[in-house]
């Protein structure tokens, strides 16, 4: 027997849950059919359900029909609740869009299939109460086809006429009359047609040739080949939570392994009643105990990963605690909520005190202070409510954070690129592996997606960017993991301080239906709202479609009522985010200093001296320890007036790989050094450090080397790095990697210096030889190195040579020489704050 999971979908009173009880009446899972004007359906079990008469929760229901073994999901049908109805798209065979005859296509049937196109979810289509409708049926499936799809079509006679249309091989079997069910339920699983029927379910009309259809133009997907599936539903239980999946590969037993959690039990549900299974088989919905740690969302063996919601909550509205209870308990438990319900976004600000929550509508805003009251025993209250603005950028940027703290060290850099509007957010990997460790560069991605990270503009979440993890830097000894969250958070608020952000704010797409007289009036309404629109006429009545700003249109059904008398219908709902026209203004009213946001700081932390300094967004660039990789305009290196930038030195690399070529004879260097000794006072310094005979010859890295080599190289580069900044002269270090099989060779900046790897058969003498015959025109060349042959080469082509004992002495004296300095403005420093304090005395 096939297994199928279907949903069933609808606009508010459309009579999604009485379609549900008929036909669960025709399974024979109950005895008698619910209505939902006498609170007493099957599904609608819940009291704050059956008070409202509308399905809040969503349920499943398992039962056997003819061929199939059928899941039925009931999803709520209000605008507030459509969150809770796109998490059950992810688990879904088929959808059921259930459209009413009498009220046609209405505003949030519109979004249900803007979703389902989303998702790719094949669709019947069941049209309802034809009982009680002006319209026919030529009519009504006109208007389907005008609004939702052209290939929706009526299970009528002429229906394989209409999928012969799809396809020339499937018109040539029609022509011969040889269409199978299998050609038929091809077509609707991969979304070329969707079938329509059309009856009523409160007359129990139609209801059975429409559960008929259902079994034979479905089949069950194959399964994955191990065991797979995505958790899409958390429910409250008995104090415990229970967690709802969908097994889409291999079988799943009691006690397995989901992740680190382990299965307790597994129940298939029917309403409210259940049965304990010790296993559950592919297309099976089961709840379980024992996964309380897995959110929702979360996919395991080979199921894709769950793509991001579309839709969001677009109204914030402060909680307010009774007085009488323990705070921090009552703020723990509401933050709980959010386990079984993602689209309630609680948020809690410590420094303020504040905990606050984004929602769809004010029936959700009722429904969270009932259950909390039913499970926690108090009540909470809300504020006015405001708008939830989103931020996003509109130019590429690449972000840097830096945290260097005494005994810390991480560096990240993030590009941020603009996407098209209901994009989310997209986080890619480009990091190259011999930047940073790939440990680190997990750790990275997941403090990208780990929070809600915010804009600068008023702070309000960023949306639409797709952020790339491009380069990293970690060090050997002092990294630690909470130095890459910081580092992380930090690159993205530098990237969006550095680039153009955006304010964009909820739409409601609309329709209003008002008698051509008072027309003008909503017309000019509508143009001081910013709204986009489009008027046509049908005899008396003006018809105006658009959309408009949430913030203006959210408060505005009473005064519609008050202009057209009560006559006029006004239709509308969410669209999306757009644009904010009158940005400025509002950035201006929310006053948001991002500066000033001490949990989302915009700043780096670097290192001098042994203490952490501050250093602000604009200044980051002038500190940070590795070079833009993504920059339209790299900045170039300036050292003593003479430019010099990064493919110029990799062009110096390339060439040196060359053809080794004959040394000049001593009369032609002689010449040459002639020639170019007047040049040399003006021109800037160059180092060439052999790396490996420096490390062997100086006594502090050569023990260190004993131990780890490693350790030795990273120690050198940074005493080398502490000396160029002092010097400002171009500084390479080489390192001998002739040895390693097929090592093409790598040349890369770390902070100040460059450091050079040579390539296969090629040695440090080598390369240094020939890269200082091609610095040696526009450089003063210094080679530091206690290899005797090399220091001969090295003289013949007109550099000068350092002993290793020389160089030594060298930096020691620069880095006394630098705390010297050091120390000297220091003591200045505190001689004018001396000064200063003694003249704020007198």
């Amino acid at each position: 027997m096939k297994k199928v999971t279907f949903a069933i979908l609808a606009h508010v009173d459309a009579g999604k849950t009485t379609l549900s009880e008929t036909m669960l009446y025709h399974a024979g899972v109950i005895k008698k059919i619910g209505r939902v004007d006498k609170a007493d359906s099957f599904l609608d079990y819940d009291q704050q359900e059956r008070k409202r008469g509308i399905t809040i929760f969503s349920k499943e229901i398992s039962f056997s029909y003819q061929n199939s073994q059928m899941t039925f999901l009931d999803t709520p049908g209000h605008n507030d609740f459509s969150c809770e109805m796109e998490r059950t798209l992810q688990v879904l065979d088929y959808a059921v869009l259930v459209i009413s005859a009498k009220d046609g296509i209405q505003g949030h049937t519109k979004t249900i299939w803007k979703l389902l196109q989303t998702y790719q979810i094949p669709t019947f289509i069941f049209v309802n109460k034809m009982d009680c409708t002006y319209s026919t049926k030529e009519q009504l499936i006109q208007d389907i086809q005008n609004e939702l799809n052209e290939n929706c079509f009526l299970l009528d006679d002429h229906f394989l006429e209409n999928v012969s249309l799809v396809n020339d091989e499937l018109l040539e079997k029609y022509l011969e009359r040889t269409i199978t069910k299998k050609d038929i339920q091809e077509v609707i699983a991969t979304r070329k047609i969707y079938p329509v029927c059309l009856g009523s379910a409160l007359k129990d009309e139609g209801i059975e040739d429409f559960m008929n259809v259902l079994d034979q133009y479905t089949y069950q997907k194959e399964p994955l080949d191990i065991l797979s599936g995505i958790i899409f539903k958390k429910s409250f239980h008995k104090q415990k939570y229970l967690t709802h999946l969908k097994v889409t590969g291999g079988t799943l037993h009691t006690k397995d392994l989901i992740g680190d959690c382990k299965v307790d039990e597994l129940r298939i549900y029917t309403g409210q009643g259940y049965q304990s299974v010790q296993v559950a088989y592919p297309g099976d919905i089961v709840a379980c105990q024992g996964l309380e740690n897995l959110p929702i969302g979360y996919t395991f063996g080979h199921q894709n990963q769950r793509q991001q919601t579309i839709l969001k909550p677009f109204m914030s509205y402060q909680i307010q605690l009774p007085d009488n209870i323990e705070k921090s308990k009552a703020i723990q438990q509401i933050l709980s909520i959010n386990k079984e319900d993602p689209s309630l976004q609680f948020e809690y600000n410590q420094q303020l005190e504040i905990l606050s929550v984004k929602i769809m509508g004010e029936i959700q805003l009722d429904t969270l202070q009932n259950l909390i009251l039913e499970r926690y025993g108090f009540l909470i209250s809300y504020d006015e409510g405001r708008i939830s603005y989103l931020e996003t950028i509109s130019q590429k940027v690449e972000g840097v954070g830096h945290f260097e703290p005494l005994r810390h060290y991480a560096e990240v850099h993030v590009l941020l690129e603009p996407l098209e509007r209901g994009s989310g957010l997209v986080f890619e990997n480009n990091c190259q592996r011999n930047t940073l460790p790939i440990n680190f560069q997990n750790l990275v991605m997941t403090h990208l997606q780990e929070i809600q990270h915010r804009g600068v503009l008023t702070g309000s979440p960023i949306t639409d960017m797709k952020l790339t993890l491009v380069t990293g830097k970690a060090h050997l000894k002092h990294t630690e993991g909470g130095d890459f969250r910081e580092a992380t958070y930090r690159a993205i608020r530098q990237g969006l301080k550095r680039t153009k952000s955006v304010l964009i704010e909820p739409y409601y797409q609309f329709e209003m239906i008002v008698d051509t007289d008072v027309s003008s009036k909503v017309i000019y309404d509508l143009d001081t709202f910013h709204g986009d629109y489009q008027i046509s006429y049908e005899n008396t009545l003006t018809i105006i479609k658009g959309k408009a700003p949430v913030r203006y249109l959210m408060n505005y059904q009473k005064d519609f009522l008050s202009i057209t008398k009560g006559n006029g219908k006004f239709f509308y709902q969410l669209d999306g985010y757009y644009e904010c026209l009158d940005q400025e203004q509002i950035v201006q009213e929310i006053n948001y200093n991002s500066e000033d946001d001490l949990l989302f700081p915009t700043g780096s932390i670097f290192c001098k001296h042994g203490a952490g300094f501050f250093v602000t967004y604009d200044e980051v660039e002038d500190y940070m320890h590795l070079p833009y990789v993504y920059q339209k305009n790299k900045p170039k290196v300036t050292r003593n007036n003479y430019k010099v930038d990064d493919k110029e030195l990799e062009e110096i690399f390339i060439r040196t790989y060359g053809p080794i070529k004959r040394r000049l004879s001593k009369e032609m260097n002689r010449k040459i050094e002639e020639q170019k000794e007047e040049k040399r006072t003006i021109l800037p310094e160059c180092l060439l450090v052999d790396g490996y005979n420096i490390i062997f010859s100086w006594d502090e890295l050569n023990e260190l080397s004993k131990t780890n080599l490693d350790h030795a190289r990273t120690r050198l580069m940074e005493m080398l790095n502490n000396y160029q900044g002092y010097r400002k002269c171009l500084l390479i270090v080489v390192f001998d990697a002739y040895k390693i099989k097929k090592n093409v060779g790598s040349f890369e900046k770390n902070d100040n210096i460059y450091v050079v790897y040579t390539k296969e058969a090629q040695t440090a003498d080598n390369y240094i030889e020939k890269v200082t015959h091609d610095l040696a025109e526009n450089y003063r060349v210094y080679v530091a190195t206690s290899d005797a042959l090399e220091q001969t080469i090295v003289f013949s082509t007109g550099a000068m040579r350092i002993s290793a004992r020389e160089f030594e002495l060298l930096v020691k004296e620069t880095h006394e020489n630098e705390l010297k300095e050091f120390n000297r403005k220091n003591k200045q420093m505190k001689n004018y704050l001396l000064e200063d304090l003694q003249k704020y005395k007198d």
